[in-house]
């Protein structure tokens, strides 16, 4: 099976995505988080720098959990991003 090559649109939410865990962490450790999250530093390094657009929905959710982000606004806030970037 091949995959589909990611659309730019695709990409830049995952670049958001990542930017708002990254700014939900706030000064709390990558380790301590992705402990939490059950997830390995690395993963979250990569979420985080944008480097996996669309990463699985359960480690995003596991993420949020840690971050005490409900998944209903970690959604809105991407998708109002994506909206203000495409009109800007």
């Amino acid at each position: 099976m091949v995959r589909e090559p990611l659309t730019e649109t695709q990409i830049e939410r995952g670049r958001l995505l990542g930017g708002l865990l990254r700014g939900a962490r706030a000064d709390r450790t990558m380790v301590d988080v992705a402990r939490q999250a059950g997830i390995s530093v690395e993963t979250l390094r990569k979420i985080e720098g944008g480097r996996i657009p669309t990463p699985a929905f359960f480690t995003v959710a596991a993420i949020a959990a840690a971050l005490d982000l409900s998944l209903d606004d970690l959604l809105r806030r991407v998708d109002d991003a994506v909206a203000t970037s495409v009109s800007a």
